[in-house]
């Protein structure tokens, strides 16, 4: 894991090196801190820009004390704080970008020192209709791979539009009492004019409708205006099966595109821990896919944050995005699956604040307090794990008489004196403002009794995403999943699937082989079509 981290660190190195040695623009840090308030903050600030620093000298640092006068001068009341470019921009960081949130700071380094944002024509003219201050207040977390999209996000509309929107990045590390003031236990979490926004990172025209319409918005229908992309292949969802598949597909000599209106990688990205590709004894989930995108990137397109509107089947198929539009020989749906919810009361209204699905997101925030951790195979082992490492009192809960994990894990569950509640089933989660108990009910005694947690972290298993498959009529199973042959295609010719909304064992390795199997045949029909022979084989009536 060390080497293959050393590995990825240095390639990243060597490329922003390049990016910054190319910077035209000079650009202003200003970071206030105070000796002895919130020291370990203050430092990771104060490496992070000064080794930006080293890398060009477009990037000025004027660090300043809390009684400085410019502190008064901006409004500026704690420590760490980081002025972005404040003679142009009203942006600010109030904690470090370190983490996941280094990411960030890198694409607004890019974004300030171009003077370029890179919004779509979309995103453009819902901007220009703001005719009123906006101020956003964005809650990230380091740990969270989420995070950086919904703040480049935020960062695109601040500095496009900086005469009406102003911007506060808070770490809920360094800014646990203000977190805790706005509800912000799960990351990330928006607000505009101190109103909340949006739940979660959002594709970026909806990002910029939520900010107009002061509401979270959930739905954004493009313009039909939308620039169009010729291909041969695309491929809707950047997991493991879709980015191998772009991959193999590329390969065997296709135009291929990759489409993903989430995080690269989907829940391997959010895995804290990997311990069975094989090749890697151990390495970080979002480490595996920074290593997996790096290698698709050499290979095929990849269309991070587009969200797939609908598609037209046909020769050629049309997809069309909240982007723009491809028109494509073929179309592989690798959308995955998304997490189950438990399906009880108090599960949505707390969703956010106290209710997570993602441990490496949101676990940092419970350290020290009592959660539960629901479920009993791989996912909740390995999250449980994750929360006792990082000092959470965390104790299982598991419907079942045995846990479904595998042994390895179940023996760092018992090394760890994780307890387990078998036999057992959250039937309400209760609270004011956020979670405060769970009531439970012993499947075996018939007993209820109530349990006062802080948090609530489920890992129940996945449902598959198959609404952009049942929209175009490609039939599903029983259970949920897209029919499909052996070869991967679906009762409509053209369109495949591949990876975890196939269903079978939910494992990174066989999401992958799916995607490198379906790109293979993929490139067998694009060659000779199947639905062409079997038109030629039909009887012709006299």
């Amino acid at each position: 894991m060390e080497y293959q981290d050393h590995a990825v660190r240095e390639k990243a190195g060597v490329q922003l090196k390049a990016f910054f040695g190319k910077i035209p623009h000079e650009i202003v840090f200003y970071l206030f801190t105070s000796p002895g308030e919130n020291e370990p903050f203050n430092q990771a600030a104060r490496q992070v820009i000064r080794a930006f620093h080293k890398m060009t000298a477009k990037i000025v640092l004027r660090e300043r004390n809390l009684d400085h006068a410019d502190a008064k001068k901006w409004n500026v009341g704690f420590s760490p704080t980081l002025l972005l470019d404040p003679g142009q921009y009203n942006v600010r960081w109030l904690g470090a970008p370190v983490g996941e949130e280094t990411r960030t700071l890198v694409e607004a380094i890019g974004m300030m020192g171009y003077r370029r944002y890179d919004l779509s024509d979309q995103s453009l003219k819902i901007l220009k209709r703001i005719d009123s201050p906006r101020h956003i207040r964005l809650f990230v977390s380091p740990t969270c791979p989420y995070c950086p999209q919904q703040a480049v996000n935020a960062l695109k509309a601040a500095f496009a539009r900086p005469e009406l929107v102003s911007l506060e990045i808070i770490d809920v590390q360094a800014n646990p009492e203000l977190a805790r003031k706005y509800s912000a236990q799960s990351v990330p979490r928006t607000y505009a004019n101190e109103k909340f926004v949006a739940e979660g990172a959002q594709p970026e025209e909806l990002f910029m409708l939520s900010l107009e319409k002061l509401k979270q918005q959930n739905v954004f229908i493009p313009e039909s205006d939308a620039a169009e992309v010729e291909t041969d292949l695309v491929i809707i969802g950047g997991g493991p099966a879709g980015l191998t598949a772009g991959i193999y597909a590329t390969r065997s000599g296709m135009r291929t595109a990759v489409i993903e209106r989430g995080i690269l990688g989907g829940q391997v990205a959010t895995t804290p821990v990997v311990e069975n590709y094989p090749g890697l004894t151990q390495i970080g989930g979002k480490t595996l896919v920074d290593i997996m995108v790096s290698h698709a990137l050499e290979y095929t397109r990849i269309f991070p944050g587009e969200e797939v509107i609908d598609i037209k089947p046909g020769d050629p198929s049309i997809v069309l995005t909240s982007r723009r539009r491809f028109k494509t020989r073929m179309v592989l749906l690798a959308t995955g699956a998304s997490h189950r919810r438990l399906d009880v009361p108090g599960e949505a209204r707390f969703f956010g604040r106290g209710v997570s699905y993602c441990s490496t997101c949101d676990g940092p925030l419970f350290s020290g307090k009592k959660v539960i951790m629901v479920g009993g195979g791989d996912s909740a082992v390995t999250e449980a794990l994750n929360l006792r490492n990082i000092g959470v009192d965390v104790t299982i809960v598991h419907r079942n008489e045995s846990l479904k994990a595998q042994k390895y894990l179940l023996l760092s569950l018992e090394a760890n004196r994780i307890p387990v509640l078998f036999h057992t089933e959250v039937r309400q989660i209760r609270g004011k403002d956020q979670v405060e108990a769970v009531e439970l009910f012993d499947r075996q005694t018939g007993e209820s009794s109530i349990m006062e947690v802080e948090g609530v972290f489920v890992a129940i298993g996945y449902d598959p995403n198959t609404e952009l498959a049942r929209k175009i009529g490609v039939e599903i199973t029983p259970q949920g999943y897209i029919k499909h042959d052996e070869r991967h295609r679906t009762n409509i010719p053209g369109i495949y699937s591949a990876g975890d909304v196939e269903g079978g064992y939910k494992q990174i390795v066989i999401a992958a082989a799916k995607g490198s199997e379906a790109a293979l045949a993929i490139f067998e029909d694009f060659i000779s079509p199947y639905w062409k022979k079997e038109a030629d084989l039909r009887p012709r009536s006299s």
